[in-house]
């Protein structure tokens, strides 16, 4: 995994883990994130998918990725 990658992936944790997202809240879209954290919506995307493997966060298909509520995953 390269340096923006795993940087990308610290900062959407850390956003999750602190509570700065809370069970069940919708996470900016792709587009903000990557304008926000300075990387391509390529990178975004496949750091959703791997936390959305891990149970941190769920997708809903044509809609957003929410941070995974009690007993969702891994939270």
């Amino acid at each position: 995994m390269g340096g923006v990658t795993a940087r990308v992936e610290d900062e959407i944790r850390r956003m999750v883990t602190s509570g700065d997202y809370g069970p069940q809240d919708k996470l900016p879209s792709e587009r903000k994130l990557a304008e926000d954290l300075g990387a391509g919506r390529t990178t975004i995307r496949l750091v959703l998918t791997k936390l959305t493997a891990e149970g941190l966060v769920r997708a809903e298909h044509g809609r957003a990725y929410f941070v995974a509520g009690e007993g969702e995953g891994n939270v």
